[in-house]
């Protein structure tokens, strides 16, 4: 049993139904079940993958990817999919951290090669569409592929995927999830979205992150729907892909969604059937979410986290959205908690730590017991983010509790500061952070990226604030810049900006 039968069974149900399409590509359910096993076949018999092992992809979004991963599923080995954005230092660091048995990568990150054959002499190095000088081809092994494709005894409570979390101090972690987290998660997903056999996903975002990857993408396979893939965000592709391929939905973060609306092809974009744009990761400007409503499209708020596959707490269509920052109601398979620092749930109104348990929550951090230990407690996930629940108990999630900043006595979450920046018309993108201060413990200082041409002052924002927010919560400073640190996701790096500015 292994959830490589999603395909399977869709194709023995719909063996011509388009499963995915990628730069003119198209692929049906009985070629991608055909690929995945083939691929198994190779993993298992020319790589030496067996149960256990963990395989390594570096490169941009592609069908290889996904086929890796559930050419994986069969033979419960374990896919790592890396960030193509880290330099190889960082690189190398993962691929030593999960002993990998096996890197699948592209030739524009050739340069990790070497270094890799020097720290893990005993990784196979293969190719896509490229052969290394001293590695393998991946089309070449297919062609050569033979004998069985599965092993035995593999269940649902196999690991499947380790996904390394950019973390924001020291080295990442690598979260474990299981297959089983997966289906979960795609059944969430699934409930989410309404999402059946005739939609169709646009992904644009990194699939090295489980928001690109498990959000829509992975849960489509599951309901027997279409998937297009992108191999990296561009506004405009995105913008004629809405027009021309007529996706039903697709994913975007804060960051992609305003660089849509920036982009000359917003106006005239046809979004008659785009039914649903999901979004999340960070906090949403309610600007942006307004300007896809206003061109029709339903924008859906979902929360979680690379522990939890991610899907944890969303808005459905039907949801109430006059609850304004609201990022929805627990997922149909997941239990939420918001408690105080000992651990007491804390009732309706009341801000604490956002507690999550699910069969989609990860299995454990590649082997770091203690940071296990720390996020795992009692079958909880502690996700370290602040947040409450209304009387309908609806989430509010406020900030990161390592966001929180201490001044004057007052404990201040930036998100809430950044709301209200956010509503002024010549701010494009700003972050809040706490910088040591002798008088006041933390000082607050606003890093702020103008509009093009905006003459902006602190005067005029302090004044802007006025009567806003109470007067502790408005900046002591204002900070100038003409961008900010992000993460693959878009996610500002608050911890980036304070040791910037301390």
């Amino acid at each position: 049993m292994n959830i490589a039968s999603w395909i399977e069974r869709n194709a023995d149900f719909s063996p011509n139904r388009v499963a995915l399409r990628f730069e003119g590509r198209t692929t049906t359910y009985a070629e991608l079940a055909q690929q995945v096993e083939t691929a198994a076949k190779v993993l298992k018999w020319q790589l030496g993958v067996g149960r256990g092992d963990r395989v390594a992809h570096l490169g941009y979004n592609s069908p290889e990817l996904l086929i890796l991963l559930f050419a994986c599923t069969r033979l419960g080995a374990m896919l790592v999919p890396l960030n193509w954005r880290l330099a190889v230092p960082e690189h190398l660091y993962i691929l030593k951290d999960a002993s990998v048995k096996a890197l699948f990568l592209e030739k524009a990150f050739v340069n990790v090669i070497e270094p890799t054959r020097e720290a893990l002499p005993y990784c196979e190095i293969v190719g896509l569409e490229f052969a290394p000088e001293s590695g393998t081809n991946f089309d070449t092994l297919l062609a050569d592929a033979n004998g069985d494709s599965h092993n035995p005894h593999i269940t649902l409570d196999c690991p499947l995927l380790i996904v390394y979390t950019s973390g924001t101090t020291g080295h990442p972690k690598g979260a474990v999830l299981t297959q089983e987290a997966l289906q979960w998660n795609a059944i969430n997903s699934i409930h989410m979205h309404n999402l059946t056999s005739d939609d169709h996903i646009l992904t644009v975002l990194p699939m090295f992150h489980v928001g690109g990857l498990n959000i829509q993408t992975t849960p489509a396979w599951h309901a027997g729907a279409m998937v297009t893939l992108q191999r990296r965000f561009q506004p405009d592709q995105t913008l004629t892909a809405i027009s021309a391929d007529k996706p039903t939905m697709t994913v975007l973060v804060p960051a992609t969604m305003q660089a849509c609306i920036n982009s000359p092809l917003w106006a005239e974009t046809d979004f008659s059937n785009l039914r649903i744009l999901t979004t999340g990761s960070t906090t949403v400007p309610q600007h942006l979410s307004d300007a896809f409503r206003e061109r029709g499209v339903c924008v859906l708020e979902v929360y979680g986290a690379t522990e939890t596959c991610p899907i944890a707490i969303y808005q459905r269509p039907d949801s109430d959205f006059s609850k304004l920052g609201s990022t929805g109601l627990p997922a149909l398979h997941c239990e939420v908690r918001v408690v105080d620092n000992d651990g007491r749930e804390l009732p309706a109104g009341e801000a604490g730590e956002i507690l999550v348990k699910g069969p989609n929550v990860m299995f454990e951090y590649w082997g770091n017991e203690a940071a296990t230990a720390e996020a795992l407690r009692n079958g909880w996930y502690h996700s370290g983010d602040i947040g409450y629940r209304d009387e309908n108990g609806y989430y509010f999630i406020q900030d990161r509790k390592k966001n929180l900043i201490k001044s004057g006595g007052e404990n201040i979450y930036p998100a809430e500061v950044e709301r209200v920046l956010h509503n002024h018309p010549d701010i494009m993108e700003v972050a809040v952070i706490g910088v040591p201060d002798e008088k006041w413990q933390e000082m607050l200082v606003a890093v702020v990226v103008p509009v093009k041409e905006a003459n902006l002052t602190e005067e005029a924002l302090r004044a802007f604030m006025e009567g806003q927010l109470a007067r502790f919560k408005i900046p002591h400073r204002f900070i100038f810049t003409n961008e900010l640190p992000k993460n693959a996701m878009g996610k500002i790096q608050h911890f980036r900006l304070r040791e910037q500015f301390k």
